[in-house]
């Protein structure tokens, strides 16, 4: 099942302004905000992530409701399995460090 989960911004890519790192669950990884309209999110909102594309901004309450909604489902631990997955801008380890 896809569904999109919240993520609270915790920081953005100085290099890469379409970039931002969100906080999923303690999970924290690059997403793509080029979908959002500009200055739209800041450090400490909560977006939508769907496949590391932030596709709205949401309140506080409506992240916490659909954290409460996917943990009900029993799809909480795969969302921070596919959370974990994304890589937007992120070194790949190297051969070496991934032993």
């Amino acid at each position: 099942m896809c569904l999109a989960i919240p993520g609270q911004i915790v920081d953005f890519s100085p290099e890469q302004p379409l970039l931002a790192k969100v906080d999923v669950g303690g999970v924290k990884r690059n997403i793509n905000v080029g979908l959002l309209e500009d200055n739209e999110v800041g450090v400490g909102d909560w977006v939508l992530i769907h496949v590391g594309f932030a596709l709205s901004k949401i309140s506080e309450d409506g992240a916490r409701e659909q954290l409460r909604m996917l943990e009900a489902m029993g799809e909480n631990e795969l969302a921070i399995e596919e959370v974990r997955g994304y890589s937007f801008g992120e070194r790949a380890p190297s051969a070496h460090e991934a032993t």
